[in-house]
């Protein structure tokens, strides 16, 4: 009897979410079909985002081998192999969706799968990051005068957020759910596009969107949402973001706030002071929140910034010592030069000694004429405690402000909300992730890397999508598995249950046409019922009636 064995591992759940979603109807139904081709652009997507959450880290051209022992026609359907999945054809595809627009095919996949799971999108998560690359990288040959020009994002050196300056780069610009961390948004920039020009163009689309839309929606971001050049725009939107430092009117109510000693308690590790503001001609709450934690990390940051100014100071005053100078006022304002630069010390006990200078050389004799009185100044420093004190009590503080009313936002609510920001910055260390298809970004036309990172991060929408899915009904239900050291929880990552589905194959007997899973367990066949839709038949698991 002729044996068929195919690795499923953790494919049946990828491959489940993504028709649970309809993802490849969607795209074949807005992207054009070729008759000669054996897949369709949906399915040449389903296969590199397949590829993505394999975390197999193989780049585009080796996509066939990575589908080399998975059972396609149980994935996909009759007739698909893994040559189908080809350079060319992939590329073709990337292609087509840089012509559809990358950012509007995006959006049309994520409204769907929203709509279909039932996710809340009314509180949104807007950061950027850069994703370094190497090598060179040619332009597309199109028109100068043609819309293709100008969604032509541009591979380039600019600031990098990974701290590779040596290395060009392209921006991200990623809007989430707080619900989940699923992908709303994705656009890409050039690689020196500053954050505050992505945030104001992002805020701008956001505000015609919410013209049309029913549900009041809110943004939460970074310090580099709040601008003046983005003002007219915030004023519309209802926001939560950090204010910056360099903001004259932020140290000025973090030192009030400290002063008049009137926190309210959240818990161990904050305590807040709420104020109302007016700034940048828009009403506000600005709530000062002082951080235990901050403060740990602000006494180790401020003692070496201590320790560092006093070697400088020591170096400066050596120096100092080893000159002369014409007169005592000379001396004096030297000194006082060095004593402004002194943050954290203050200059004590100076010493100014005279020495004579005699005409001629040599030892000078008994009535010898006096040509000149240098000055020599000395000096020890010692720390300003109180300024100290205050460095690390400014930097254990932070303000945060909103522009949404108390009734419909309470205080300790303003914090919570935005310190779910860190579900965009989590999705962003999941596509630079050494494991995920980043090394894919090998290819060279920047209108190939616009849709390949568009092509990432549906990735993660499908991963948060089906991760989102098992926390919640665990939760709903009760149910733990074990983690990596045997404890129960009820919020594992769903890169953990990939790794706990290794070891699953596909047999088909060919002359019978019979198929069976191997290697299902309880933990495994518990896990597939909770992600539940497409993926319960794909694992041939009996449905509980």
């Amino acid at each position: 009897m002729n044996l068929k064995i195919k690795r499923l591992d953790h494919h049946g759940i990828v491959a489940g979410v993504i028709d649970d979603l309809n993802i490849v109807e969607l795209i074949d139904k807005y992207l054009p079909q070729n008759e000669k081709h054996e897949i369709s652009p949906g399915e040449a997507i389903k296969g590199m985002i397949m590829n993505g959450l394999g975390f197999a880290n193989r780049p585009l051209s080796l996509t066939p081998q990575f589908f080399a022992n998975l059972p396609l026609e149980h994935l996909f359907r009759a007739g698909v192999t893994a040559e189908h999945f080809n350079r060319h054809k992939l590329g073709r595809t990337l292609d087509q969706c840089f012509d559809f627009g990358c950012e509007t095919l995006f959006s049309l996949v994520s409204h769907q799968a929203c709509t279909l799971e039932n996710i809340d999108t009314q509180w949104k998560s807007l950061d950027t990051t850069s994703h370094s690359l190497s090598g060179e990288y040619a332009f597309d040959e199109v028109d100068e005068e043609s819309d293709e020009a100008d969604n032509m994002i541009t591979i380039t050196h600019g600031y990098s957020k990974a701290h590779r300056p040596d290395l060009k780069q392209v921006i991200q610009e990623m809007i989430v759910t707080q619900d989940g961390g699923v992908p709303l948004a994705c656009k890409n920039w050039d690689g020196n596009k500053a954050d505050t020009a992505v945030f104001k163009a992002r805020s701008k689309a956001i505000v015609e969107s919410l013209k049309s839309s029913e549900m009041p929606g809110y943004l939460v971001a970074d310090s580099k949402l709040y601008h003046s050049d983005n003002a007219e725009f915030l004023s519309q939107l209802k926001f939560i973001t950090r204010v910056p430092s360099t903001i004259k009117l932020e140290k000025q109510s973090i030192s009030e706030a400290l002063q008049s000693n009137n926190w309210q308690v959240i818990d161990d590790n904050y305590r807040y002071v709420v104020n109302n503001v007016k700034h940048l001609d828009i009403q506000q709450r600005w709530m000062v929140i002082y951080s235990q934690a901050a403060q740990s990390r602000a006494e180790k940051t401020i003692s070496k910034q201590v320790q560092r100014a006093k070697i400088e100071l020591e170096k400066a005053l050596f120096h100092l010592q080893a000159q002369r100078f014409a007169c005592e006022e000379d001396a004096k304002r030297s000194l006082n030069k060095i004593a402004k630069k002194a943050k954290y010390h203050q200059i004590k006990t100076p010493e100014l000694k005279a020495y004579t200078v005699y005409e001629g050389k040599g030892r000078p004799l008994k009535n010898a004429i006096i040509k000149q009185i240098d000055w020599q100044i000395s000096a020890h420093f010692e720390e300003k405690p109180d300024v100290i004190l205050s460095a690390i009590e400014q930097k254990s503080c932070f303000v945060l402000t909103t522009n949404i009313e108390e009734n419909e936002l309470p205080a300790e609510s303003i914090l919570r909300r935005y310190k779910k920001q860190s579900v965009v910055e989590q999705g962003f260390r999941f596509l630079k992730d050494p494991l995920f298809f980043v090394s894919s970004l090998f290819i060279k036309k920047p209108s190939r890397i616009d849709s390949l990172l568009m092509i990432m991060t549906l990735s993660l929408l499908v991963y948060s999508i089906a991760q989102r899915r098992l926390r919640t009904r665990m939760v709903k239900s009760s149910i733990t598995i074990p983690n990596q050291i045997k404890k129960e929880i009820a919020t594992p990552t769903l890169r953990w249950v990939f790794q706990c589905f290794e070891g699953i194959n596909l047999i088909e007997y060919e002359t019978t046409n019979v198929i069976l899973i191997e290697g299902l367990s309880e933990l495994r066949e518990k896990i597939i019922r909770l992600i539940g839709g497409k993926s319960i038949d794909l694992y041939k698991i009996k449905k509980v009636a």
